[in-house]
């Protein structure tokens, strides 16, 4: 992939009516240029790597993983922390802007990353292998509308694990958002100063997320609010056969608390029935 030759865009563009956008296939012009250069000021990567710890690297490591496939890598994070730890790596994303900018990332560490721009529901187009885990992680997961993509990009997940592979996908808590109005704290997952991420409209099939930086700029994002247990049951009709959930990195928590829910989903069969 020629990393230069992708074009920057410079505007986002809902139309008329931003909230008539729930479609998966805007998601290449919502991260546009100018939003993919400051998104490294909303995640903050020391402060989000000393939120989460190594939860995920414990998780992976609990369950013998080695070769891992980071489906929805953005600026780079997950993939440059897996790789410091060990880990064999391909970075994925469906944006091109957002695979420059973690290959820059990840040159500025002394890491290269090896990546693949991949759409979700065709991911076994252009990913030609098998992991022990697939993981999606940064809320991206939401960024599918429909419920027929969803179910196929999470068969196309299902299908690139290893037998005994995992997937590990995370979401916002939007059942506090939708049922209790409680904005989240981004105590975890957005750990820039300065930086305002706040729901500017939720209804059930839409989640529209205003992104406010220190020089002004605003940007938004379209995204659909997954309740957990719609996902857990998704998770599972797809065909994982034991899926775990955890609250902002905890196994134990009461569900209005979380910012995020992550789940630990297992290809294989498992004996004694699904945890919480």
């Amino acid at each position: 992939m020629n990393l230069q030759s992708q074009e920057k865009s410079t505007q986002q563009n809902y139309g008329s009516d931003p909230l008539e956008v729930r479609d998966t296939n805007h998601y290449k012009s919502e991260y546009i240029h100018p939003f993919v250069e400051r998104w490294d000021q909303l995640i903050d990567w020391d402060g989000r790597a000393e939120a989460e710890g190594d939860f995920f690297i414990s998780a992976l490591r609990e369950h013998g993983v080695k070769k891992v496939l980071d489906v929805a890598t953005g600026t780079g994070f997950h993939s440059v922390r897996l790789l410091r730890a060990g880990f064999e790596v391909t970075s994925a994303d469906g944006s091109p802007t957002m695979l420059a900018k973690a290959f820059e990332n990840a040159r500025k560490r002394d890491y290269l990353l090896r990546t693949a721009q991949a759409d979700w529901r065709w991911l076994n187009r252009d990913i030609h292998d098998y992991y022990d885990a697939v993981i999606c992680l940064g809320n991206s997961f939401t960024h599918l509308h429909d419920d027929n993509d969803r179910r196929k990009a999470l068969a196309e997940f299902y299908a690139t694990l290893k037998h005994d592979g995992i997937l590990i996908i995370d979401q916002r808590n939007y059942d506090a958002l939708l049922d209790h109005k409680v904005e989240p704290t981004h105590n975890f997952y957005y750990c820039g100063d300065n930086v305002r991420a706040t729901p500017e409209h939720v209804d059930e099939s839409l989640a529209r997320f205003r992104y406010e930086f220190p020089d002004d700029e605003v940007f938004h994002l379209n995204m659909f609010p997954l309740r957990k247990k719609y996902v857990r049951r998704l998770l599972r009709e797809v065909g994982f056969q034991h899926v775990t959930t955890y609250g902002d990195f905890q196994e134990t928590y009461r569900d209005a608390e979380p910012d995020f829910f992550i789940h630990v989903a297992e290809k294989r069969y498992l004996e004694g029935g699904e945890e919480e």
